[in-house]
């Protein structure tokens, strides 16, 4: 048999395999691991990428680990979510005969507690960013389910104003309470812009090369 007779049966057995009904549970759980790999690199790896650059000192080689391990973390521990989720979803079937709402959140509290349970910035600047989310999602729930009057004017102009005036409170006057990440970017918008020494560090550049 050929090497490439060999590769088409090979190709033909695991699209058979994946066809097969009694096995979707299995494979879509790894395919869940698979999607949390790529997604959490394709999300990462610019973000890093211009954080570093912008807000990181250090040697081209040391904010191109940094970038790398950054990509790594997140794609990782998104892949180990989603497996550990969807594993979680697939036994408590098997063992109730059915899909019930509350399996979501216990498979997805096992899962948050044992992936993105560590207090790192990672796992810190994504569990803050479903907090935003699910506060908002909550919100509209809220109103839907009738447990709240539904706004007769829009309230995000009120939002709005809340959330900056809050954070701004916060960056001028307790500043050490805000994730790190967030702390640079104010501090390059409201800090930096306070300083310069002529036209080089007015428009071309935040910092001129003496004050670096």
């Amino acid at each position: 048999m050929s090497l490439r007779q060999l590769w088409s049966t090979c190709l033909y057995t695991l699209n058979t395999l994946l066809q097969q009904k009694k096995y979707q549970a299995a494979l879509a759980v790894i395919k869940g691991f698979r999607n949390g790999a790529v997604y959490g690199a394709k999300i990462r790896a610019p973000h890093a990428l211009v954080m570093t650059f912008l807000f990181k000192s250090g040697s081209l080689q040391d904010k191109l680990k940094a970038i790398a391990l950054a990509t790594y973390t997140h794609s990782r521990n998104l892949a180990y979510f989603v497996f550990t989720y969807k594993g979680l979803l697939a036994f408590q079937k098997y063992l109730q005969g059915e899909r019930l709402q509350i399996h979501s959140f216990l498979a997805a509290c096992v899962g948050g507690w044992l992936v993105f349970g560590e207090n790192n910035q990672i796992n810190s600047q994504i569990n803050m960013y479903l907090l935003s989310r699910i506060l908002f999602g909550l919100s509209r729930l809220a109103v839907q389910k009738g447990y709240i009057p539904e706004p007769k004017h829009d309230p995000f102009p009120m939002f709005s104003a809340a959330v900056w005036g809050i954070v701004l409170w916060l960056f001028e006057h307790h500043r050490q309470t805000l994730q790190p990440s967030l702390q640079s970017s104010m501090t390059y918008l409201y800090d930096d812009s306070n300083v310069w020494h002529d036209v080089s560090d007015f428009l071309v550049y935040n910092k001129s090369s003496a004050a670096k």
